[in-house]
């Protein structure tokens, strides 16, 4: 797929199909994106799990943070990823290796490795990168 432009209805479909969240490097601080996002996806009615190893076992928004998304007790629908670019190739291993992968994996603004996402792509999982949902959800969903 190329990834320079994505059809509104792609983007849509990724949205309107997701139920859980997993946002892998949230962070506690409320300056930060990753905290930012997070609160709009809960206000939004998604499920999410933040990921933080450094953060594992604290609230983060009333949600208990996670170290790994192996940890997380119940299958996710996509990954939001809030790391840089140099880390989706492995976070695509990660998600790989999960024994239920997510149907998509979402890399936010500045997130985008090509071939990461052709990785995952040939398993099936689809990928939006350098993007938010934050700013795609209210354009595209309500």
């Amino acid at each position: 797929m190329n990834h320079d432009r994505y059809d509104d209805d792609y983007i849509a479909g990724v949205l309107k199909e997701t139920r859980t969240i997993a946002l892998l490097g949230a962070s506690p601080k409320p300056d930060r994106p990753s905290f930012g996002v997070m609160r709009f996806l809960l206000e939004r009615g998604y499920n999410v799990y933040p990921v933080n190893p450094g953060q594992a076992g604290k609230d983060i928004l009333g949600r208990k943070t996670y170290a790994t998304l192996a940890d997380i007790p119940e299958p996710i629908d996509l990954i939001d990823v809030f790391r840089a670019p140099e880390y989706l190739d492995g976070v695509v291993d990660e998600v790989l290796a999960l024994e239920t992968p997510p149907a998509a994996i979402w890399g936010q603004l500045g997130v985008r490795d090509d071939a990461a996402a052709a990785k995952a792509e040939a398993a099936g999982i689809k990928v939006v990168m350098n993007r938010c949902p934050a700013i795609e959800y209210p354009r595209l969903v309500g």
